[in-house]
């Protein structure tokens, strides 16, 4: 019987970044076709409150995450929070093994409540902020489509995040080494992750100071323009 082990896999950055690109103009361009040429003309609201609640609705992304890990068997004190905006990410991590089905439902969460409802109720309601802001979480979650989408192609695997916001380790008997996964970066084998830091919330320097200048470009607009 094969040994199980953590195959270590990182996002390659450039390809996240061209995903979130894409996921960004696509309902943008959708959004223009629907409502025709019009579509700026009923959208009086100022911009900056759009600023103003994307940081809370980001986090709201991550918070939705959690929920997806622990109704389908995670134990919420193995859950962390972080926001790491010098490497690109804000994160809810799930330090244990769970299971394929748990980690596919948790990746989709954000991404159908806040994505894809949100945004049909906003084009129903005529709502612009909510649709503004349900594109950018859709854009958002690059990272969590392009795992999914890898993730259906593997069997056999249990799922574990451990101390690095921008990794993530799948525990299998099959030899994932080798294995061919769009936007993911094979990094290592390990026969056991190192899982110390469980304090509950991180925020780095750099994204406080990023969540802050948001929110004052926000609150300047609605202030001046």
């Amino acid at each position: 019987m094969k040994k199980k082990k953590y195959y270590l896999f990182e996002m390659n950055m450039n390809v996240l970044n061209v995903v979130s690109i894409l996921l960004f103009i696509l309902p943008v361009l959708l959004t223009l076709w629907f409502y025709k040429i019009g579509v700026i003309d009923n959208w009086n609201y100022p911009m900056g409150l759009i600023f103003i609640l994307m940081v809370p609705y980001l986090i709201f992304h991550e918070i939705l995450h959690s929920i997806g890990y622990v109704l389908f068997g995670a134990k919420w004190d193995r859950i962390t929070f972080g926001a790491h905006i010098e490497k690109g990410v804000l994160c809810c991590l799930c330090k244990q093994n769970i299971t394929k089905k748990n980690i596919l439902i948790s990746l989709l969460f954000p991404f159908f409540w806040i994505g894809i409802v949100t945004y049909v109720i906003g084009i129903l309601m005529d709502w612009p902020i909510l649709i503004a802001l349900s594109i950018v979480n859709i854009s958002g979650c690059a990272g969590d489509i392009i795992m999914f989408l890898d993730f259906l192609g593997i069997k056999g695997f249990e799922y574990c995040e451990y101390d690095n916001p921008t990794a993530f380790g799948l525990y299998s008997e099959e030899d994932l080494s080798s294995k061919k996964l769009f936007g993911l970066k094979y990094v290592e084998t390990k026969n056991q992750l190192e899982i110390e830091d469980l304090q509950k919330v991180t925020i780095s320097k750099t994204s406080i100071i990023a969540f802050t200048i948001i929110l004052v470009v926000g609150v300047l607009y609605m202030l001046f323009l």
